[in-house]
């Protein structure tokens, strides 16, 4: 049974039940990437920063380390779950149980660093620095040292010290490692490795008032909880050496690291930041927008789990950079949907037009299939002399034309009233035609009948790109290529309208008030 150890890296771990993830047995991409020491079973680990919620590009880093933990090699391994909630400016418990809960989803059940910081001091591998940031990023581009650099680990122990109680003067002050002033890779240019911050964090309170880097915690910790490989995006790579080096300088078992390409999307913004930006803003309705590219946001907009698994697994752990397109998404999306999407239909109330039915008296009723799935039931639909049918519909109608009437049969054009004004169609006049071909006829109508007892109004929303443009360079402001969502005027559940498409049931009809629908993509132009 593998674990899922959930820790923290504010100085305390916590650990829930073991929790058996899913199998992937199937992927459709090369994972056979060489990774070594792997005899032993492979221990991998997902540490997500609790400032925000999970997106779509963290569900790639959690699933792909899943899949290595568990599916990879001889031996089932372990998953460990760790928080880098080490900056309590930008952290919550919301935040925290959020990520928590969409792991759940995706099926990814998944004090030591003060006295090693101490230690580092005390062997002259660090330093304390109160140079101004901006004089320090300087110093940096020139390769200069600054002039606490060779200052002595006596006088670097009562800054940390200063540090630690949060005191004025601590907070001047910054614990970096000495690497190098002048290597050409500024990653290992003497990085700050812990700093102070004042604000309650969320889980701890006033306990610490300093609080160690990520490129301090993530190989510290992952030595000593026993991950064997670290599996992370490429934008790390310049930090790998630099990770190795507090390995070895703490005197730390050396872990594998194996990096893989970001998964980026066209027209979306992934930053962390931004997507705060937006929220912040009131550009969108919340974390959970359907426009948001979140695990929640994706959700809410009609994606399955299964979907997004085989989506994620099908990238694999590949290093090549690509821009991915949505369309290829909401395809693999559109299999799991269509076989249990019950066919209603529905009609734009503006502008509807009502058709007379001649020969039709009475009104009758048919059960007729929600779909070619007969698990999925029946629905009711009712046989009227008048029926209401969409504007657009309408428009297209030529008299003595032969159209088929989905779900009952075809009937002939006999008669169109239009607005002299505008052009709208006001009435139309249709004769029955059963028993000719429905499939020799061009146009297939959705309608429904204008006294039906069980219509129910409904408000459908479809939604645009998040962002206007393919890809925003680095100097340019995102939010200037914001889009705002389109409206077109049973909770959680997936439909299909006949001729419109699927949706998902944001809000169920209640109290007179309208259901709440969200337009599923298709791969289709999304």
């Amino acid at each position: 049974m593998a674990v899922l150890k959930v820790a923290s890296n504010a100085n305390a771990a916590l650990t829930l039940p073991a929790i058996l993830a899913a199998a992937y047995g199937w992927t459709g991409a090369n994972y056979n990437i060489g990774l070594k020491n792997t005899e032993n079973g492979i221990v991998c680990r997902f540490s997500p920063e609790p400032s925000g919620y999970l997106h779509i590009g963290h569900a790639k880093a959690a699933l792909l380390n899943s899949y290595f933990a568990y599916e990879y090699g001889d031996k089932r391994g372990t998953l460990i779950c760790r928080f880098d909630d080490s900056n309590p400016s930008k952290e919550s418990e919301e935040f925290r149980e959020s990520i928590l809960r969409d792991l759940s989803l995706l099926g990814v059940i998944p004090d030591q660093m003060y006295e090693a910081c101490i230690g580092l001091i005390k062997s002259g591998k660090a330093y304390a620095d109160n140079t101004i940031k901006e004089i320090m990023q300087d110093q940096r581009m020139k390769g200069i040292a600054c002039a606490c650099r060779d200052m002595s680990p006596r006088e670097s122990l009562a800054h940390i010290e200063e540090m630690k109680s949060g005191s004025e003067e601590g907070l001047q002050w910054c614990i970096r490692a000495k690497i190098s002033v002048d290597d050409t890779n500024k990653a290992l240019q003497d990085p700050v490795i812990y700093r102070c911050n004042h604000e309650p964090h969320h889980r701890t309170g006033s306990t610490w008032k300093i609080y160690p880097t990520y490129d301090f915690c993530a190989p510290f910790l992952d030595s000593i909880e026993q991950v064997t490989h670290a599996l992370r995006t490429n934008e790390y790579r310049d930090r790998n050496p630099q990770y190795h080096w507090m390995q070895e300088a703490l005197g730390l078992r050396k872990v594998e690291i194996w990096d893989f390409s970001r998964l980026n999307f066209v027209r979306t913004v992934l930053s962390k930041r931004k997507l705060t930006a937006i929220v912040d803003k009131g550009v969108v309705w919340g974390w959970d927008d359907p426009r948001m590219p979140t695990v929640r946001g994706i959700r809410r907009r009609g994606c399955t789990i299964p979907a997004l698994r085989e989506f994620i697994l099908k990238q694999g752990p590949s290093q090549n950079i690509v821009n991915m397109d949505w369309t290829r998404f909401w395809a693999i999306n559109k299999k799991y949907i269509d076989p249990v999407a019950a066919r209603y239909t529905a009609i734009p109330s503006l502008n509807a037009v009502t058709a007379l039915i001649d020969g039709v008296e009475a009104t009758t009723s048919a059960e007729k299939p929600k779909y070619k799935n007969p698990s999925l039931g029946t629905k009711k639909v009712i046989f009227s002399k008048e029926i209401i049918i969409s504007q657009d519909d309408a428009q297209h109608f030529k008299e003595n034309e032969r159209v088929t009437l989905m779900n009952w049969g075809n009937a002939i054009v006999s008669r169109i009233t239009t607005d002299p004004a505008t052009g709208k169609v006001l009435t139309l006049n249709l004769k029955l035609d059963l028993e000719s071909d429905v499939k020799l006829t061009e146009k297939k109508i959705t309608w429904l009948a204008k006294d039906s007892s069980n219509m129910v109004p409904i408000k459908l929303y479809t939604f645009d790109h998040l962002i206007s443009k393919d890809k925003i360079e680095k100097d340019e402001d995102f939010a200037s290529f914001l889009t705002n969502p389109s409206e077109f005027s049973l909770k959680d559940d997936t439909i299909q309208f006949d001729r419109t498409g699927y949706l998902r049931v944001d809000q169920a009809y209640c109290d007179g008030q309208p259901a709440v629908m969200f337009n599923i993509p298709t791969g289709k132009g999304a």
